[in-house]
């Protein structure tokens, strides 16, 4: 049912599912759409949704938070970080290829034929050939859009600022020198851009690491765009392929990071599938802790009898340093049990 469920979820708008992972009711799940409240079992007393509502009213970002009578686990979800590259020169191109590792739904926009083919190379979910200011008409914005400034000139750059500014966006960076910047921002405030929406560009682009090759700067700049995703917006959310894993006709147990205290690897929200045949899909962090909770995620599967679990996983102790668990950081785990039907 909540595979069903998840089909339906328009992941394009905001959408916050809510678990129930501690106390009596533990494994109930309901969703919060824009305007209604989905539930995947009607049943539930009238006055446990009323709690459940009253606690997560004021939550915009995935957590886990009390309410009166357990644990509730609020993951809001959105759509696909979507990282828009004007221009697809050398840096361009290897910005691509690290966000595309990084599942990041990538769109190139790049007059020069041959520069916009070396995009597609590169592997660029959609690549625009058209001047900059066209090919930003093509692009709506919203609050997942990264905006990526890397042309081959000054004149350039403006154009896409100009087409940017008007857009809604998570961030907008573009490279060049602070001086280059500076005299950029100048023209554009004397032309009626009011300075305070200039100061919410990135520039000179990326987190400071002394970067100097491509590459180098694409991670730089990837860098600062996940250090404010990641600000803004917690939780590892369902990717396709764990919404395709679900679907596979066996067994499995669905394991997500609900809470995370200290330098624990993966943040909460992240998700792995625990098949009966012992393959899995995604990750948790790997190590000993993953392995141990795949093997209490087999023995609920063998069991027959338990449908929900909390694994609480603590790699501060001495124990954990003598199995190597380098992180540290404490964990806890919330196991659920997926019937094929």
């Amino acid at each position: 049912m909540f595979t069903e469920l998840l089909q339906e979820i328009d992941m394009n708008k905001k959408t916050m599912i809510v678990t129930v992972v501690e106390g009596k009711n533990q494994g109930y799940r309901c969703v919060r759409t824009e305007k209604t409240w989905i539930y995947e079992n009607h049943a539930i007393e009238k006055e446990v949704c009323r709690k459940i509502h009253e606690a997560v009213e004021s939550v915009e970002k995935t957590c886990s938070r009390e309410y009166e009578g357990g644990r509730l686990f609020c993951e809001v979800l959105g759509e696909t970080p979507q990282l828009v590259v004007c221009g697809g020169g050398h840096v361009g191109v290897a910005i691509v290829k690290l966000a595309k590792f990084l599942d990041f739904s990538v769109t190139v926009i790049e007059d020069r034929p041959l520069y916009a083919n070396q995009a597609r190379e590169a592997r660029a979910d959609q690549v625009i050939c058209d001047t900059f200011d066209q090919g930003l008409r093509q692009i709506q914005g919203g609050p997942d859009t990264y905006f990526v400034i890397v042309t081959r000139g000054h004149r350039y750059d403006k154009d896409c600022l100009e087409a940017i500014l008007k857009k809604p966006y998570a961030y907008m960076g573009m490279m060049g020198s602070r001086s280059r910047v500076r005299l950029l921002k100048g023209v554009m405030n004397e032309e009626g851009i009011p300075e305070e929406k200039l100061d919410d560009l990135h520039a000179p682009i990326g987190l400071s690491i002394k970067s100097e090759t491509p590459a180098e700067i694409a991670v730089s700049i990837l860098g600062e765009i996940i250090q404010i995703k990641n600000s803004n917006r917690g939780g590892g959310g369902f990717s396709d392929e764990i919404i395709e894993g679900m679907k596979r006709p066996q067994n499995k147990i669905l394991a997500t990071i609900v809470m995370r205290k200290g330098s624990a690897p993966r943040q909460i929200g992240t998700k792995m599938l625990i098949m009966e045949d012992g393959s899995t899909v995604g990750t948790i962090g790997g190590g000993c802790a993953e392995a141990d909770m795949m093997q209490s995620a087999l023995r609920m599967l063998r069991s027959g009898d338990i449908k929900t679990q909390m694994t609480h996983v603590n790699m501060t102790n001495q124990d954990a340093e003598d199995e190597g668990m380098v992180c540290g950081g404490i964990q806890d785990i919330f196991l659920e049990v997926f019937e094929n039907r």
